[in-house]
């Protein structure tokens, strides 16, 4: 199983290191409770097994999820015209 070991941030990217050597670069618009974060929460994340975890924020982010391309899954998508 693939895991975090690091996170840092840059002005518009989330970086991820994992523990297989990759390095995950992601939009940190892709996830509005870290956009709106100030850099003190951001640095506050606690990495698990399963992901990464920001207590002040309430922001949940699973590796399988980054790997996988997947933004911040609570919003409400769009209903397809039926």
């Amino acid at each position: 199983m693939v895991r975090a070991t690091k996170v840092r941030f840059d002005d518009e990217n989330m970086w991820v290191e994992l523990s297989d050597g990759r390095t995950l670069g992601v939009p940190i618009a892709w996830f509005p409770r870290l956009l709106h974060a100030t850099s003190k929460q951001r640095e506050a994340c606690r990495i698990s097994v399963r992901g990464l975890h920001w207590e002040a924020l309430d922001e949940d982010i699973s590796i399988a999820g980054l790997l996988a391309g997947l933004g911040d899954q609570t919003r409400r998508m769009p209903k397809a015209a039926e």
